[in-house]
C-alpha cells in the first residue's frame, strides 16, 4: 500500500540504485558527470510525481483553473496552485540542504550534491503527500482543509528547493543564513507559519501555537 514510509523509501531506493549505477558508469566515462547527474534528477523527480499520482494526488487544482499563485493559505487552493506562501519554505530546504551536503560531501562535485539534495527533497514531497502525513497536518496544524499537494505544486516545491540550493551556492554563507532567518520571520508575521513552526507542529503540536495560528 502506498502510504506511510513506503513511498519515500521507494524514492530513496531508486536514488540509491541510480547513484550506484552512476559510479560504475562514470568510471568509464567521467566526462559525462553533469549529464548523468541531471538524468538522475529527472528520473527521481518523475518517479516521485508518478507515486503521488498513484497515491491519489491530483495533477492540478481540481475545482478551477490553474494559477501561478494562491496567497490565501486558508483556501482550498493552498498547495494546489503552482506556488503559494509555503513555496518559500522550500527555498529554505534547498539552502539548508546545500549547507549540510557541503559539510558532509565537501570533496564531491556540486552536480552530485545537487542530485542528492533533489532526491532528498523528492522523498520528502512524497512523504508529505501520504495519507498518514496529510491526516496529521489536518489534525494538528492550521492546515485544516489540507488534502495534499497537487502534483504541479509539488513539482514547483522541488523547483524552489533547487533554486534555494543554487542561490546558497552562489551567496556567501552569512548572507544565506541571514536570508533564511529573514524569510522565516516574514512568513511568521505574514501567515503565522514558517518552516520551523511547520516542523514543530507536525512532530510535537503545541496548543498555544495552534490557537495563535488560527487567530482564536
Amino acid at each position: 500500500m502506498l502510504d506511510g514510509l513506503v513511498p519515500p523509501l521507494l524514492v530513496v531506493m531508486l536514488a540509491l540504485v541510480l547513484f550506484a549505477g552512476r559510479r560504475s558508469y562514470l568510471q568509464r566515462r567521467p566526462q559525462h558527470r553533469v549529464p548523468v547527474d541531471g538524468a538522475i534528477i529527472v528520473a527521481v523527480v518523475a518517479f516521485s510525481g508518478f507515486l503521488e499520482l498513484e497515491m491519489g494526488r491530483t495533477p492540478t487544482y481540481k475545482y478551477g483553473p490553474v494559477r501561478l499563485w494562491s496567497g490565501d493559505i486558508y483556501s482550498n487552493q493552498n498547495s494546489q496552485q503552482v506556488a503559494d506562501p509555503y513555496t518559500f519554505t522550500h527555498l529554505v530546504h534547498g539552502a539548508a540542504l546545500y549547507g549540510l551536503l557541503r559539510l558532509m560531501f565537501a570533496a564531491s562535485p556540486p552536480s552530485l550534491r545537487f542530485a542528492i539534495a533533489i532526491s532528498a527533497e523528492s522523498a520528502w514531497e512524497v512523504l508529505e503527500n501520504t495519507d498518514v502525513v496529510i491526516n496529521r497536518y489536518r489534525a494538528d496544524t492550521i492546515a485544516l482543509d489540507y488534502y495534499g499537494d497537487s502534483i504541479i505544486n509539488s513539482m514547483a516545491d522541488i523547483l524552489a528547493c533547487a533554486l534555494g540550493f543554487w542561490v546558497a551556492k552562489r551567496f556567501p554563507t552569512w548572507l544565506t543564513v541571514s536570508s533564511i532567518i529573514a524569510l522565516e520571520v516574514v512568513l511568521g508575521f505574514w501567515i503565522r507559519d514558517n518552516l520551523i513552526l511547520n516542523i514543530l507542529m507536525l512532530l510535537h503540536p503545541v496548543e498555544g501555537i495552534r490557537t495563535w495560528q488560527t487567530g482564536r
